[in-house]
Order: C-alpha cells, then sequence, then structure tokens
C-alpha cells in the first residue's frame, strides 16, 4: 500500500513532463462514445448542415486522417441517415477501415451499404472491394477475433463470397466469386460442396462460355480428387469420367481438354485394375461365372490397358475349361457377389 503514493506521483510527473509522449486524447460524446482525437486537433468537425459534414470526412480521408474521417462520416450517418449524404458516409467508412488493414470490418461495412442503398452509383465498384478482400484470405490473410487474435476461417472467406454473389448475382464478379466458394470447399476437402457450386455456376452462367467451361472443369477435377481420397471410389471415379467427356463434347477446343483425356485414362485404369482385382478373386474361389463378370468389367472399363490382355486370355481359358460360351450376366456391369463369399475391394493397386 505504501509504494501507491509514489506510483501516483510518478505517472502524474511523467505525463506533465513529457506530454508529446501521452496518447492523443478520447473524447466521450453522447450517442457516439469514445472519439480517438488526434494531436492538435481542435475537435471542430462537426457541422450543422450533411454536406458540409460529408465534406469534413471527405478531406479528412483524402489527408489519410482516418480517425477524423470515420468520426465524421458516422456523425453524418447519425444525424442525416436518410439524406442523399448517408451513401457516401456509409462508403468512406469502409473505405476508412480499409485502408487501415481492416479488411473483415470494411467488409461489413461495404455489406450495409449495399443493403440500406442498394442504389448508389458506385455499386460494383463495392462489390469489387468485396471480392478483393475475400480474395485476401482466401490468399492466407489471418482473420482478427476481438481485433487482435488472429486465426483462419474458410468458412467466413466462403460466406463472404456467398454474400457477393447474393449482392449482384449478374454483376461482373458474382461468377467468379462463386467458383471462389469451390475453391474454399476443395481447400476444406469438402469435394461433394464445391462440386455443386461448381455445376451450379455452370448452370446459372451457361450464356457465359468461359465461366460455364472453367466451372464444369472444376467439377470433374473436384470428383477427381474425391476419387482420389481414402479407398479409391469406382462410383466418384465415373461422375469424374462423365464429367471430363461432358466437358470435352461441350467445349472441344478447350486447352485443358488434353488434362481432362489424360485424368480420364488414369481413372479408367484404374477401374480396370480394380475389376481385375475381383475377377481373380473370384477364379480362385472357382467362382467362375463371377470372374466372367469382371473380366468382362475390365474389357468394359478400359479396353487399351494391358488388363485388358490378360481378361481376353482369362475369359477364354475359362469357357474352354467350363464349356461355358454364353455372355455372362451382368456383363455390362458388376455381378452381385454371393453372400457366402464377398469378394475383395475394388480398389485399385497403389501405384
Amino acid at each position: 500500500m505504501k509504494s501507491w503514493p509514489k506510483t501516483l506521483v510518478l505517472a502524474v510527473f511523467g505525463v506533465l513532463c513529457f506530454p508529446n509522449l501521452s496518447p492523443a486524447p478520447l473524447i466521450y460524446t453522447p450517442g457516439e462514445g469514445w472519439v480517438y482525437q488526434p494531436v492538435g486537433s481542435t475537435g471542430d468537425w462537426r457541422k450543422t448542415r450533411a454536406k458540409d459534414q460529408l465534406e469534413v470526412a471527405q478531406q479528412a480521408f483524402d489527408r489519410y486522417d482516418y480517425a477524423t474521417a470515420v468520426s465524421a462520416a458516422k456523425y453524418t450517418l447519425q444525424q442525416w441517415p436518410l439524406s442523399d449524404y448517408a451513401p457516401r458516409a456509409q462508403y468512406l467508412i469502409g473505405r476508412c477501415l480499409e485502408a487501415q488493414g481492416y479488411d473483415e470490418k470494411a467488409f461489413k461495412e461495404y455489406q450495409t451499404l449495399l443493403e440500406k442503398y442498394p442504389k448508389i452509383e458506385n455499386y460494383q465498384e463495392v462489390l469489387q472491394r468485396q471480392y478483393e478482400i475475400a480474395n485476401r484470405f482466401l490468399g492466407g490473410q489471418w482473420y482478427k477475433k476481438w481485433g487482435f487474435i488472429p486465426y483462419r476461417s474458410s468458412d467466413n472467406t466462403a460466406e463472404m463470397y456467398e454474400k457477393i454473389v447474393k449482392n449482384g448475382p449478374f454483376s461482373e464478379v458474382a461468377p467468379q466469386a462463386q467458383l471462389k466458394v469451390g475453391a474454399v470447399r476443395e481447400k476444406q476437402a469438402e469435394y461433394d460442396k464445391a462440386v455443386k457450386v461448381y455445376e451450379s455456376t455452370a448452370d446459372r452462367y451457361n450464356d457465359q462460355k468461359i465461366v460455364a467451361a472453367d466451372a464444369l472443369y472444376k467439377a470433374g477435377m473436384a470428383y477427381y480428387k474425391q476419387a482420389k481420397t481414402a479407398e479409391y471410389d469406382q462410383g466418384i471415379a465415373g461422375k469424374a469420367i462423365a464429367t471430363f467427356l461432358d466437358f470435352m463434347t461441350l467445349y472441344p477446343d478447350d486447352p485443358r481438354g488434353k488434362e481432362a483425356k489424360r485424368v480420364i485414362e488414369g481413372l479408367r485404369f484404374e477401374q480396370a485394375a480394380g475389376a481385375m482385382k475381383v475377377a481373380r478373386y473370384y477364379e480362385k474361389k472357382k467362382q467362375f461365372e463371377g470372374a466372367l463378370v469382371y473380366y468382362n468389367e475390365v474389357l468394359l472399363k478400359d479396353p487399351n490397358s494391358s488388363f485388358a490382355v490378360e481378361a481376353k486370355q482369362r475369359i477364354a481359358d475359362i469357357r474352354a475349361t467350363t464349356g461355358n460360351q454364353r455372355q455372362p450376366a451382368g456383363a455390362a456391369g458388376p455381378a452381385v457377389p454371393p453372400a457366402n463369399s464377398p469378394p475383395p475391394s475394388a480398389q485399385s493397386p497403389k501405384k
């Protein structure tokens, strides 16, 4: 307790002797709260007309005095919320926050602007600014909890892009924003959600060839990535192949067609490898009907693969051994395995 008088004396001494090192004052105004007052400012920034008040905000913004600009803009909104100057004031708040690196807050202020004043002249510009903010977060910029605790949130970023699309579904940035939602979902390894977004984009913007082609290609790639995760998924692989075939048919001149073809060939090879594994299992168990079905499946999946040569030979050998010359039931697709003898997984061998 005896140390308190000394501490108080030292604090007063520091303020009196080093005023320039003391922080600028905070001014409290009822209805506005605490406002930062720059050093040397007289605080005479409140005006009696909305036009004059907005000019104060604009001039402060132009000279990079963002604290005064925000205060003046907020005062404009508080005193004249329905005036013609209110939208510009709301816009300046967003610009000030963005200039200071408070991107998440800036995005919210821009969102308020678009929702409250949907007829503003610079609507497209504001959408573009929101899009660029979302891109920065997608690119790795951190969010800040309570203004200073950094954290990442893919869901927040996806929500930003979704709001942009909702704000202007047929704006210049909307197609790319919707594609970015898919990119976020891919980053989260939520490929099924990514596919839905890409397919929705291709449908919504089918009249925009570049966008629709990009969306369809990305849908195929998302299916492909999903098929490659964990155990190889024959069903998802089939969807990937079908999507890439649609892409190549609809956009034959797209340079990505070569990559799509390469992916299709790889998927078909893996499908054939999986069918071959099951066929060998059935043959080993002397269940020749099932073996014939899956050897034929190898030929259907990838007739040009190395597995196809072996499959043809095994079909011929089984028919010669069993005298079964008829086309096996289910040759166009996998047979249902006997209940007492489940086949191995059709997962292709790891390369």
